[in-house]
């Protein structure tokens, strides 16, 4: 963090960095952000009803006047907005990826519902197709999301998208928050400036302000208009951390508090009253019977799909490996499964048949290659892959064969990273809890850092998605997933 002299900190106040935001302009933030959300939806969701409407009538027998549905579509641009606002979607400012597919999907679920029912009331139960309301719905509950998620990936880089927040707290926490809200625009949570009692920790972080002492806070909140505040003080004695939220609070319309689980966030932390107690629950989700069910039953399923729509790509795939370098199609090696157990993963071979007798010959020739290989267990330029190898690891077409651990039973589409035996001892205490599932294809670390993360960051990841998971997580993983092999960014 770099620091600032008594003479800058006392001009810091004035300066532009802190600066305050007009209170029209953070409405017009909101409003502009709001408005653009709501075209998105109105032209996805038109799109999906024309596309059902066009399909119904191409490959289903019997007219179909459009002209009745169009006495719908009023009903459309009333009824979905409404039920986005009221889930909290517009603007959806510090919404969850995760929440916001699931409030989405509720709400279009309930609303389709709402308008195929009142459709038997308007015209007659037999003048509407209700194949036609069935496809919208299918189209609708992939399209909104996407369609949402290229507008925030468009306007998040926009310094008008989002609300300013004040971060109470610079210490460890404090700046997690800071990079974090920074490094993930599209959450739409801004950081303005940040406060702490700490003389030392005033400066910047992350280009962020931070002043001091929290005495300054009501002068902040007043002079810089903000009504949304951090307070990431987690290490803070107990008595210390309540007399803060009492006096801090009372100043800003929304407050969020760090509580002293910091690492171990949850998108399910639910709240509990316990005869007046605030008691937090944290959940291990994919631990339970009725999720592995579920879990498996989607597996199977998208699984024997994808294999056949795979089968002329692999191929293809066989071929080139078997033109382009000696040695088998397939390359099997041990992985450690659900339970401690062992299975071999299968995957297209993309290295030389003598790929380890060169990687230990070149650890041992060049130190900064050995470091990286620690920390990472991967080289981002491996000489030991064969020329179709490196395009197979760049979009990820070698893990193709895996389906067949999947259906197998010995792994999941998503989940955790497939573990070399010998990786267990670097597990950090992580282990029996990851070992508890079984290791997937696809998993949240691929779809964030991918091969940038480091082995530790990896584990969190992992553990992160065991505690949160939930259907809608693992449906917005395989989308990621689809996108990231695509555009074959950080694979190696």
């Amino acid at each position: 963090m770099e620091t600032l002299d008594l003479k800058e900190l006392s001009k810091l106040l004035a300066a532009p960095e802190v600066s305050a935001i007009p209170r029209r302009n953070i409405f017009f933030r909101r409003l502009s952000a709001g408005l653009i959300l709501f075209a998105s939806d109105i032209l996805v969701l038109s799109f999906a009803m024309i596309i059902s409407i066009l399909f119904r009538e191409i490959f289903w027998t019997g007219e179909i006047d459009i002209f009745y549905y169009l006495e719908v579509v009023p009903v459309i641009i009333l009824l979905f907005p409404l039920a986005f606002y009221f889930r909290g979607l517009y603007p959806g400012f510090g919404i969850d990826v995760i929440d916001e597919l699931r409030n989405l999907t509720y709400s279009i679920t309930i609303v389709f519902a709402v308008i195929a029912a009142m459709s038997f009331f308007v015209k007659g139960a037999w003048e509407y197709s209700r194949l036609v309301f069935l496809s919208s719905w299918i189209i609708s509950l992939p399209l909104v999301p996407i369609g949402r998620s290229l507008i925030r990936k468009i306007c998040s880089s926009k310094s008008w998208w989002g609300i300013p927040v004040i971060v109470i707290g610079a210490g460890e926490a404090g700046e997690k928050i800071i990079n974090s809200l920074s490094k993930h625009k599209h959450i739409g949570l801004r950081p303005h400036v940040a406060v702490d009692d700490d003389v030392n920790r005033w400066g910047y972080i992350n280009g962020i302000p931070v002043v001091g002492g929290l005495k300054t806070i009501p002068e902040l909140a007043r002079k810089l208009k903000i009504d949304h505040a951090i307070i990431a003080m987690p290490k803070v004695r107990r008595e210390r951390q309540k007399e803060i939220i009492e006096e801090y609070s009372k100043y800003f319309t929304h407050t969020t508090v760090i509580p002293d689980l910091f690492g171990l966030t949850s998108l399910w932390v639910s709240t509990r009253d316990l005869g007046g107690i605030l008691g937090l629950e944290v959940q291990q989700r994919l631990l339970r019977s009725s999720s592995i069910i579920k879990k498996r039953i989607f597996d199977i399923l998208l699984s024997l799909a994808l294999s056949v729509i795979a089968l002329p790509l692999c191929i293809v795939i066989s071929i080139m490996i078997w033109l382009d370098s000696k040695g088998k199609i397939l390359f099997k090696q041990i992985r450690m499964g659900i339970q401690d157990s062992r299975f071999n993963i299968v995957k297209f071979r993309t290295m030389h048949d003598d790929a380890e007798t060169r990687l230990s010959h070149l650890l041992k020739q060049d130190i900064e290659l050995k470091e990286e290989y620690e920390v990472y267990h991967k080289l981002r330029n491996d000489p030991r892959l064969t020329r179709v190898g490196k395009f197979l690891r760049k979009f990820s077409l070698d893990e193709l064969p895996q389906f067949i651990n999947v259906i197998r039973g010995e792994m999941s589409l998503i989940g955790p990273r497939a573990y070399m035996p010998w990786e267990k001892y670097k597990m950090n205490g992580h282990e029996e809890m990851i070992l508890n599932v079984k290791p997937g294809i696809s998993g949240l670390w691929q779809v964030t850092d991918r091969n940038a993360s480091s082995f530790e960051e990896r584990n969190n990841i992992d553990v992160y998605y065991i505690r949160n998971w939930s259907m809608f997580l693992d449906l917005y993983i395989l989308a990621r997933t689809i996108a990231v092999v695509f555009s074959g960014k950080g694979a190696y």
